[in-house]
């Protein structure tokens, strides 16, 4: 799924326009993605997350839902996504679980932290070197009913592994 130049400015104009109407309008940051199927414009998405008070609705997270609802399945890796900026560890994951192979981006993390989004102490929780502890994860011992759950899982013959 090669594009030219071309459509690759196209598809970024777009994106960015999407970031500047949820911006002005007072929905989200500065942010918006679309993801392209054949060179065509499945979806587009721009932050929302001041409009629908959800912190999971950023941009690529938007778009990725709406791709995943007009296409009717959870797996877009015939898809490009495009989007304004490098993604937040949470959106990159959704790209990833969309199994997505393409990803163009803009400006970096770096230039987001430095506009008041600055998400590096989620790469370090990850990687684990988060020195200030912002989430305490506890792990309860073991729950007969919540593995009796799993196993279930494990021989349900209908299930759809994603």
């Amino acid at each position: 799924m090669k594009n030219s130049k071309k459509n690759i400015s196209y598809f970024f104009k777009i994106a960015l326009e999407e970031a500047k109407k949820g911006m002005e309008k007072g929905e989200g940051g500065p942010f918006g993605a679309v993801i392209v199927k054949n060179g065509k414009i499945i979806s587009r998405g721009h932050n929302e997350v001041l409009k629908t008070n959800d912190p999971t609705a950023h941009a690529e997270i938007v778009a990725i839902r709406k791709a995943s609802k007009k296409l009717k399945r959870f797996d877009l890796s015939d898809c490009e996504i495009y989007s304004t900026c490098e993604p937040c560890p949470m959106c990159l994951s959704a790209i990833y679980w969309a199994k997505i192979k393409r990803l163009y981006y803009i400006c970096t993390r770096e230039e987001a932290a430095e506009i008041g989004f600055d998400d590096n102490y989620i790469y370090e929780a990850i990687s684990g070197n988060d020195r200030e502890k912002r989430l305490k994860k506890i792990k309860i011992k073991e729950n007969i009913e919540c593995k009796a759950l799993f196993n279930k899982w494990i021989e349900k013959e209908d299930k759809v592994q994603y």
